[in-house]
């Protein structure tokens, strides 16, 4: 049996891909109230052990896979870019503490792989030095600088243990309409198989084009397309928050405009503070245009999650809509989670 522990669980994204993979997700640390209470309920078996800085690597059940998608206000673009050296994002260090407390505790069985999740502002957070101490922490080993002095996209680094692979991944390329850019980084501290997770060729995945059922365009609970449900055809324009703010307060027109984004286009990266605002234009009846927030369910969709994921808790209590944004905006995209998984449930199966 393949198994898994969640740190900063969220709303339990990599639990979801695991268990869809056929690992089994053993226990979480989270501290949001709501977010244990969501994951409970999908994961009743599953232990919630709580606040990281509280926890012992050597004394929690060892598990083949560590995940953990830190926090990321100090990293992001949109952030105040403290780095690492921030409050938040510095639980980073937490996490590592973890598994080295877990590798001496099994002598070095346990977790064989561990898998980070973050933003791509970590890739140039504090001069790019942030991005250089998480793969030096995770070596244990101060790992050069590119001759360019950036980070790339995509990496690996050779030679040390753990066998490093990192890659950015946008959700609107794994079935979702939503423009979300993340960093994975994948550790394998039992061999140099963290670029096949990575790197192999795609192809064996189910990626759904744009706007098919079960994402936003879709009528609610049919499975069909908008037109094919009864519904008047109608373009959907993802609008740019900031850019219309900027543009109203320098009376700037064009860019006003421009705010409105294109039709049908992807929406961009769902945030927890700031609900995504669509306007729906009726080509045959523009009459009907309006301006709305997206729903909860509809975040759910662009995440890839399954429909009602976040409604309840574990004791059948509705979950506020506000705590379900904000799980949803702080989580992961489940088909780029379900990638990873995939691919180191493929590599174990062929050593066990």
């Amino acid at each position: 049996m393949l198994t898994l522990g969640s740190l900063f669980d969220g709303i339990g994204v990599f639990p979801l891909a695991a268990q869809k993979n056929g690992i089994t997700p053993l226990w979480a640390s989270e501290i949001s109230a709501s977010g244990i209470s969501i994951t409970k309920r999908h994961f009743p078996q599953m232990h919630h052990l709580g606040d990281i800085t509280a926890l012992h690597g050597g004394t929690v059940p060892p598990v083949d896979i560590i995940t953990f998608g830190s926090p990321c206000q100090d990293l992001s673009l949109s952030g105040n870019r403290a780095g690492l050296a921030g409050r938040k994002s510095n639980l980073f260090f937490e996490a590592i503490r973890i598994i080295e407390e877990m590798r001496e505790a099994t002598d070095g069985i346990y977790p064989t792989f561990a898998v980070w999740e973050n933003v791509v502002g970590a890739l140039s957070s504090n001069d790019r030095m942030d991005f250089n101490a998480v793969l030096s922490a995770f070596t244990d080993t101060q790992i050069p600088m590119p001759d360019s002095g950036r980070w790339a996209g995509a990496g690996m680094v050779r030679g040390h243990c753990p066998d490093i692979a990192w890659r950015v991944l946008d959700s609107r390329y794994f079935g979702v309409a939503q423009k979300r850019r993340r960093i994975f980084l994948v550790a394998d501290y039992r061999g140099q198989r963290a670029g096949k997770v990575l790197f192999e060729p795609e192809s064996q995945h189910q990626i759904l084009p744009v706007g098919t059922a079960g994402r936003i365009s879709a009528a609610p609970g049919t499975g069909k397309s908008p037109t094919a449900a009864g519904w008047t055809p109608c373009e959907i324009h993802a609008l740019q928050n900031r850019k219309l703010r900027g543009a109203a307060i320098s009376k700037d027109r064009s860019q006003f405009y421009g705010g409105f984004g294109y039709p049908n286009d992807a929406l961009p990266t769902l945030l927890t503070g700031d609900s995504q605002v669509i306007f729906l234009h009726y080509p045959d009846n523009p009459e009907k245009d309006h301006v709305r927030f997206l729903t909860p369910t509809e975040y759910e969709r662009l995440m890839g999650l399954p429909e009602g994921w976040t409604e309840l808790g574990h004791d059948d209590k509705l979950i506020s809509d506000t705590a379900r944004y904000f799980g949803l905006g702080n989580s992961i995209v489940v088909p780029c989670a379900e990638l990873i998984m995939q691919g180191i449930r493929n590599i174990l199966e062929e050593t066990i």
